[in-house]
This record gives C-alpha cells, sequence and structure tokens, in this order.
C-alpha cells in the first residue's frame, strides 16, 4: 500500500534548522568563549548554528 503525499512530504523535513533550541545556543557560546558557568540562561545573544 502506498503512502499519501501529504504523509511523505512531513517525513522529508529533515533539512537544516536557523533557529536553534537554548541548550545548542549555551554549547555554541561556551565553544566560542562567550558564556561562563555562572551567566543566565534567559537573555543570551544571538546566534547563527553553522558559523
Amino acid at each position: 500500500m502506498s503512502q499519501h503525499r501529504s504523509l511523505r512530504a512531513a517525513v522529508t523535513l529533515g533539512g537544516k534548522r536557523n533557529v536553534l533550541k537554548r541548550f545548542e545556543r549555551v554549547e555554541l557560546l561556551k565553544k566560542r568563549g562567550q558564556w561562563k558557568s555562572g551567566d543566565r540562561i534567559t537573555g543570551l545573544r544571538k546566534t547563527k548554528p553553522g558559523v
């Protein structure tokens, strides 16, 4: 039995995201040296995922 076209599109949506989750932003800022363990988790600076 074949899958309906509308359902097939949902499976292929694994593209690149341009918005990071908070924990991903913290990890990225740690790598760059722009975040310390005592800093606040709210009000993080903007980050781009692939840079």
